[in-house]
């Protein structure tokens, strides 16, 4: 039995420590820069009328921010979700087209 004040490890239902996640990855001060440039991208389109709360679209960064992309207007562009998150995988999990 967990004592009073200590947290649980991780989520019952998916079995992640999303807290420590947070701690680890997500609260790093150059991901809170990065994430907050994310959400300006999405304010500037929302503001342009190109996205709206749950209208299943995302804002897209052609060069992406990790490569030397930035926020500017003309590096944004806006795409369905299922087009902008993730890679095909095979069916081992594996992204297709890797070595």
């Amino acid at each position: 039995m967990a004592k009073l004040g200590m947290r649980k490890p991780f989520n019952k239902s998916t079995g992640r420590d999303y807290r420590g996640e947070y701690d680890r990855y997500q609260g790093q001060p150059d991901q809170l820069i990065n994430r907050a440039k994310r959400n300006g991208a999405r304010a500037t389109m929302a503001k342009a009328g190109k996205v709206s709360t749950g209208d299943g679209n995302d804002v897209d960064h052609k060069k992406a921010m990790k490569n030397g992309g930035t926020s500017a207007s003309s590096n944004l562009r806006v795409l369905p979700k299922g087009k902008n998150r993730g890679f095909p995988r095979d069916a081992k999990n594996k992204p297709i087209g890797s070595a």
